[in-house]
């Protein structure tokens, strides 16, 4: 009956793929971790064997320390490279560590030369060295060619190995090819045609060379109007929106010169939509790229302190606009109990259009052309919660100080603050978008000011003309 009920306890095998991996949850890792802890390593081999190499990942992501070691013990023997490109920077540095940078050189000779680069990028550069000595010659070339463009651009993330074809070969010889030749890709979606100065002039999805007879010349079948070449310099941001635009599952990436260099797949942009969706987020917090769970505690202390020091700063900002009304706070006791709720209504309405705008800037779809239909909008919807919670507020607080004028007082206040924290919200991203600066970075501290001095002195302002 006990071997029943661990059976049913057990996770699932993910069979939507077609593998026998078990999906890693928050208690099948626990298990793991005990068996680790008991020294039960046979146990904690059974476990592991059955996880995906991402869900292995995973695991080390969630592991302390000292566990990450026996961890790493573990999964040498049968380590698969393709786990590295899982971790973050910091992890991924450290189970390098672990794991001896001779048994990884050994194993990333397997990877394709994206992925080498996503691993050796951040490394020290002696250990890059010993990593990239352990590639064939034309493997090495790739990718420190890779490593010589600037970081987030399409040269970082695109991947060597290609299937090109000339426009002149019929669908027979690109399948008799595509079947013979030893260096292809082992994952790709479309052949690229190329002109003789290897120039992409068209693709041919596979599914269209499959279903094509053999006597038709590629150049017949070739799709020209659906085709986007990237520059090899051009920002991974305006790749990912690139793609999301054009539902594209590949694109040829070239050089100055429009010689085909490389190509980058869907794969690669998820990657990159996701990195570019936690830079944005991490950032309107006021906190750093590099802060993450596996960072140190004195690395992630350094990285917030700034933006804190800066909120130290707005923050007296605001006590300074209170400090001018001390006598008016000092003859009616309850404007000090009250105010805290119009600088905070403030606050959460200019959050929540400064999060919609910064969105919307990062997807292109905020720019000079909608921005005042949009401030307008935002502006609007902000005034009329302001009247909303203008009548709500007021109410509740004749009802708890007995002063209907005071109700009045805070309820105007509210509806001012809020006007301000929608025109704001919207305007202060794109004010900082037009600058060149990114409007992920510094917004938030930009809009509480203005939301705590504008609620602070409305509210304050307003009792000081009107109670007394």
């Amino acid at each position: 009956m006990t071997d029943q009920v661990e059976e049913l306890e057990r996770p699932a095998e993910n069979t939507s793929s077609g593998d026998d991996y078990v999906d890693l949850t928050p208690e099948y890792a626990r298990e793991i971790l005990d068996a680790l802890g008991d020294d039960d390593v046979s146990r904690a081999e059974e476990l592991i064997s059955e996880l995906h190499f991402a869900d292995i990942a995973d695991l080390l992501g969630w592991a302390s320390s000292s566990q990450r070691a026996k961890l790493v013990d573990l999964i040498r023997p049968d380590f698969d490279p393709e786990l590295l490109t899982e971790l973050d920077d910091e992890l991924r540095e450290e189970v390098i560590s672990l794991l001896g940078t001779e048994a990884v050189a050994e194993a990333i000779s397997e990877l394709d030369s994206d992925d080498v680069v996503e691993v050796v990028e951040y490394l020290e550069e002696e250990d890059q060295k010993e990593l990239l000595g352990a590639l064939s010659d034309i493997e090495r070339a790739r990718v420190e060619e890779a490593l010589s463009y600037p970081e987030y651009t399409a040269g970082r993330i695109m991947q060597r190995e290609l299937v090109a074809i000339p426009d002149y070969w019929s669908v027979g010889q690109t399948i008799d090819f595509l079947r013979s030749a030893k260096n292809l890709p082992d994952d790709f979606y479309d052949i690229i045609v190329v002109d003789p100065r290897y120039s992409p002039v068209g693709i041919v999805p596979l599914s269209r060379a499959i279903r094509t007879n053999r006597p038709v010349l590629i150049r017949d079948v070739m799709d020209t109007e659906n085709m986007r070449t990237v520059v090899v310099t051009e920002e991974q941001e305006n790749v990912a929106h690139l793609f999301r635009q054009r539902d594209l599952i590949s694109a040829p990436v070239v050089d100055d010169t429009g010689r085909l260099v490389g190509v980058i797949t869907v794969d690669d942009v998820v990657d990159v939509i996701d990195e570019e969706y936690e830079e944005d987020m991490m950032r309107l917090a006021g906190v750093g790229e590099e802060d993450d769970l596996s960072s140190a505690i004195f690395d992630t202390t350094r990285s917030r302190f700034t933006w804190l020091l800066v909120n130290l700063f707005t923050a007296i900002a605001a006590s300074m606009v209170i400090s001018v009304f001390e006598g008016t706070i000092q003859q009616l006791v309850a404007l000090a109990v009250l105010m805290p709720i119009v600088a905070s209504m403030g606050g959460n309405a200019g959050t929540q259009t400064l999060t919609v705008a910064v969105r919307a800037i990062a997807t292109r779809e905020l720019t000079s052309t909608n921005a005042w239909r949009v401030i307008r909008k935002e502006v609007a919807v902000c005034g009329l919660n302001g009247l909303a919670f203008a009548v709500l507020t007021g109410a509740v607080t004749w009802f708890w100080f007995d002063d209907g004028l005071l109700g009045a007082v805070i309820g105007a206040a509210m509806i001012i603050n809020l006007l301000f924290a929608g025109l704001f919200g919207a305007l202060i991203p794109l004010g900082l978008e037009r600058a060149g600066i990114d409007p992920a970075v510094s917004s938030s501290v930009f809009l509480t000011t203005i939301t705590d001095v504008v609620g602070f002195f409305a509210f304050l302002g307003l009792a000081a003309t009107f109670l007394l």
